[in-house]
């Protein structure tokens, strides 16, 4: 079964994103990307080095990953703005995982910030990608900036908690149909991504789930099942669910 996924003009085969950040080793993370089957990996702008005479992560990433900066550890629109900039600059690209983080212990993001921000960066060309609280009044005012796509989280950055609110994610569903849903951080393990897409999301992005994994390699393998065994059931769609039973056999003829 075909099931692509097109994002800014760009068909991707696999529902999965993924990071580069908190592997234990460069060889691991190559190894775990490998078996996640991701075709596009985010990466933090702080983090890419400027001189490249030195071993850094970007050697150990597969070169036909589409690579996806982010702006991870701004603060306020404008320098999440300069940092789109820089990314530009630095990997040659116009797509950018906005991030404005408005708190420093959750990490959860500043809407209000990261709403000014893609506004301008959408006009400079960016493809952006917002990172923000899965609010659907949010989700709608990020699109009609000009946003291809909107990542609502399920839980806090790194928290692996998994959907927190899986009201909203649905209602978001529902409400926007035409419109591409990415769910961004809180997943922790291989249900939690089911769960994600099974309520409708086109994809998902994790990095702390697979890298913190006693096997990374494994636990990649394993998100790479779930994102797609998730995506089958909510194509199949679900049956109803009953207060009370349900007999699966059928009781005509039945012997009494």
């Amino acid at each position: 079964m075909s099931d692509t996924f097109t994002l800014a003009g760009t068909t991707f085969t696999s529902r999965l994103i993924i990071g580069t950040g908190k592997y234990r080793s460069f060889k691991e993370m190559q190894a775990a990307h490998k078996a996640s089957g991701a075709e596009m990996v985010t990466v933090a702008v702080n983090r890419v080095p400027l001189d490249r005479k030195s071993e850094s992560f970007l050697d150990y990433l597969d070169p036909e990953m589409r690579i996806l900066p982010n702006t991870a550890g701004c603060y306020d629109a404008d320098h999440a703005i300069r940092t789109a900039r820089l990314a530009r600059e630095a990997l040659e690209t116009d797509w950018i995982k906005l991030e404005v983080i408005g708190d420093p212990v959750t990490l959860l993001p500043d809407n209000e910030q990261t709403l000014e921000a893609a506004r301008i960066l959408v006009k400079e060309g960016f493809i952006v990608l917002p990172y923000f609280s899965d609010d659907l009044i949010m989700a709608k005012k990020l699109l009609d900036a000009g946003c291809p796509a909107v990542m609502p989280l399920a839980a806090p950055i790194g928290s692996g908690m998994g959907v927190q609110n899986p009201s909203n994610l649905r209602i978001m569903r529902e409400q926007l149909p035409d419109a591409t849903i990415i769910v961004d951080a809180g997943v922790g393990v291989p249900s939690d991504a089911s769960i994600a897409m099974e309520l409708g999301a086109d994809a998902i992005l994790m990095n702390t789930a697979i890298a913190e994994a006693r096997d990374a390699e494994l636990m990649a393998t394993a998100m790479n099942y779930a994102v797609r065994a998730g995506r089958l059931s909510y194509l199949s769609g679900r049956m109803p669910k009953r207060l009370y039973a349900s007999a699966s056999s059928p009781i005509e003829g039945a012997i009494k």
